[in-house]
């Protein structure tokens, strides 16, 4: 496209050039001969008065000597005899034949003679004894004089057009190949998976909305894939929540051949659902950005799961306490993630605790994080630090059972971790003021936590546990 704007630009002002400047060298040509035969006549103009006057020779070479220009010599005189016994005269240069001095004469008017090195000027004028021609020598070089000049700077005019031209539609070519070529390179670079290119919105008008169109595209089909991503993800971790109501029934069927069938049937599955999880999470990996720029409201999120699992916790006989999600509180992770960790811990204190063990959910939102506490009131994990390290939620944390072999999985925490540390944020592991487990989420808000953050995360610790105390007191 480039070189084809080049070369129509080339073409167009070359044939404009010719046009103009051919007939323009042709004018200025004619303009310097008209200029020589002008002065010419002029310096014929001169000798005609005194021809008017006198034909005597001595007053006739004064006329001319004085009418000369330049070297001298390009002046004559044809004076025809007077009387019968007369004789013609010649004065000045002569140059002209003789034929061509008599044909001016006879007829009457001013005629032009070739002869070597120019031409003359022939001139008749009017005498006393008859037609006197006045000849004027006229060299090839003033009939070209200043012409190879003008010339010369209509070549030089006509290339810096040409040339401005062809500069014009490069620049021209440039401003439409570029975004062309971005958005080809973006297009390629799509094809191969890379999902987060985007194409500057700049250019002509078309390529502009080229460029919209195909950012418009590519987050549809970020967007796409991410729901395909999420509904396989959301589908496993809601199967979690069935699965944990399943094992809860199985533990209360007793000992019989048809209860441990249950109960193997529920781990089995159990263990097929962490794969789908795990594989759902790898394949989610090159979206989770995109998916997470939007945000979400957690106060929003953290009462929907609560309304979920309050119905479970009511069965149970388990005292529920919710705090902080009266009102709104953003954090810049994606809607799925926040509801899949909540479910994870929730999980994880209806697997490892006892019926009827109290647990509360308290979201405090600062300046440089949002901090989300899931404290139960059973028996605790014995090495906090070991069970997070490995993202282990089992093992030495109440009577029930997790899956067959000790222990769980460690999916679940490892969920809460992943999206902690999303943000720039931590998970850390505790003993809560129910006297249970605390499971603690700083999600920074501005993809790091400040400098003053651990100091900060204390003192939120510390009211937090303030005001677990005081609803523990009171019962709610």
């Amino acid at each position: 496209m480039r070189w084809a704007l080049v070369k129509v630009a080339l073409a167009v002002t070359a044939m404009v050039v010719v046009a103009f400047a051919v007939p323009l060298g042709l004018v200025v040509k004619e303009l310097a001969r008209d200029r020589a035969y002008g002065s010419a006549e002029r310096q014929a103009a001169t000798i005609g008065p005194v021809l008017a006057i006198t034909t005597d020779r001595t007053q006739l070479e004064r006329a001319v000597a004085s009418a000369e220009t330049g070297s001298g010599g390009t002046i004559g005189v044809h004076v025809p005899a007077s009387g019968r016994n007369g004789r013609s005269a010649e004065i000045g240069a002569r140059r002209a034949p003789q034929a061509d001095v008599a044909a001016a004469a006879e007829l009457g008017r001013a005629a032009i003679s070739p002869v070597p090195g120019g031409t003359s000027l022939l001139q008749p004028t009017a005498v006393a004894a008859g037609i006197a021609v006045v000849e004027v020598f006229v060299p090839d070089e003033a009939l070209t004089k200043g012409v190879t000049t003008a010339w010369l700077v209509l070549a030089g005019v006509g290339l810096a057009l040409v040339i401005g031209s062809v500069a014009v539609a490069d620049r021209l070519g440039t401003r439409l190949v570029r975004p062309a070529e971005r958005l080809a390179g973006a297009a390629h670079d799509l094809g191969t998976g890379k999902l987060g290119v985007r194409v500057p919105e700049d250019g002509p008008k078309e390529l502009r909305s080229a460029a919209s169109a195909f950012n418009a595209m590519a987050d549809q089909v970020v967007q796409l894939l991410a729901n395909e991503r999420e509904l396989a993800a959301d589908l496993s971790h809601r199967l979690r929540t069935p699965l944990t109501v399943l094992r809860l029934n199985a533990a209360s069927l007793g000992d019989t051949q048809a209860a441990e069938q249950t109960r193997t049937a529920v781990e089995q599955l159990e263990r097929e659902v962490d794969q789908i999880i795990r594989t759902a999470r790898e394949q989610k990996a090159p979206t989770q950005q995109a998916a997470a720029a939007a945000g979400c409201d957690a106060a929003e999120v953290i009462r929907e799961r609560m309304a979920f699992w309050s119905a479970l916790a009511e069965d149970e006989g388990r005292t529920v306490r919710v705090a902080g999600a009266d009102r709104p509180v953003r954090i810049p992770v994606a809607r799925p993630e926040l509801a899949a960790a909540l479910d994870a811990m929730l999980g994880n204190v209806f697997r490892h605790t006892p019926e009827g063990t109290a647990f509360a959910v308290d979201v405090h939102n600062a300046e440089e994080a949002v901090i989300v506490l899931v404290s139960d009131a059973g028996p605790g994990i014995a090495d906090p630090d070991a069970a997070l390290r490995r993202g282990w939620s089992g093992g030495g944390r109440g009577h029930r059972p997790a899956v067959a072999g000790g222990g769980s999985t460690g999916l679940g925490l490892d969920i809460v971790r992943r999206l902690a540390e999303s943000t720039g944020g931590d998970v850390r592991i505790g003993r809560s003021v129910l006297g249970g487990t605390e499971v603690r989420i700083w999600l920074a808000l501005d993809g790091g936590r400040a400098s003053q953050g651990g100091r900060r995360g204390h003192r939120l610790r510390r009211t937090l546990r303030t005001r677990g105390r005081r609803a523990a007191r009171t019962g709610t």
